[in-house]
């Protein structure tokens, strides 16, 4: 299982933050190795459903990701329920002083044995920083939008 997880500190209100990323489609906007979303179907207090396409070291893979945790303000968890990946993403929202603190953990099992053999070590620190830039670029964008 690879698991990955990152936090930042956004200068933004909590309200404001959750509802950028209760938008599955601002999510392809600032995770750079997720190419599309679609079929997004909203279930209300239960959160989402959605078909996506997310490439990893040049290859796409499409799946299915489908709420399983969905408290509004607090924390949503997605399950990778259809494609070649198997796991679950997690968001988990915090006020703070100054705005809100977005912890971004992931975790999953690659395709196949051999495949996580041979580029664990390479898809661990890919994760890495794939999260901290999602982050990032989610800081920047409602940061960005509260100036």
């Amino acid at each position: 299982m690879l698991s990955v997880t990152e936090t930042v500190e956004i200068d933004a209100p909590l309200s404001d933050v959750f509802a950028y990323m209760d938008d599955p489609h601002k999510q392809a906007a600032i995770t750079p190795s997720l190419s599309d979303v679609r079929n997004v179907e909203d279930r209300g207090d239960e959160g989402k459903r959605l078909d996506y396409t997310y490439t990893m070291a040049g290859v796409s893979l499409d799946g299915t990701l489908e709420t399983t945790t969905y408290e509004p303000e607090s924390h949503v968890t997605f399950e990778l329920v259809e494609g070649p990946l198997s796991g679950e993403l997690r968001w988990q929202f915090e006020a703070t002083d100054d705005g809100t603190r977005v912890t971004y953990s992931a975790s999953y099992e690659l395709p196949s044995s051999v495949l996580e053999a041979a580029v664990r070590p390479f898809a661990e620190r890919y994760n890495e920083r794939e999260l901290s830039t999602t982050l990032q670029n989610l800081q920047t964008r409602l940061e960005t939008v509260q100036a």
